[in-house]
């Protein structure tokens, strides 16, 4: 399983965390198209902590964080 959390804005009608068979995703990009995110609402993807790009690829295990862009000043 991959384990997917989103952060802020992201969590509506996903939730905070979700759990996705490894065999529905080879990369990051994969998991955008599956819960219908748009790659210019993620201003930060993580993979396992580090910094990613959709196209990274992604396998059991692994834990993916989105994050939106953060507004305000």
């Amino acid at each position: 399983m991959i384990e997917v959390r989103f952060f802020a804005t992201l969590r509506e009608g996903r939730g905070k965390i979700t759990q996705v068979p490894a065999a529905e995703a080879s990369t990051a990009a994969d998991l955008l198209r599956r819960f219908e995110i748009p790659k210019e609402e993620v201003a930060i993807l993580l993979i396992n902590g580090f910094h990613s790009k959709p196209e990274d690829p992604v396998k059991d295990g692994d834990v993916i964080s989105l994050f939106p862009p953060v507004g305000g000043g």
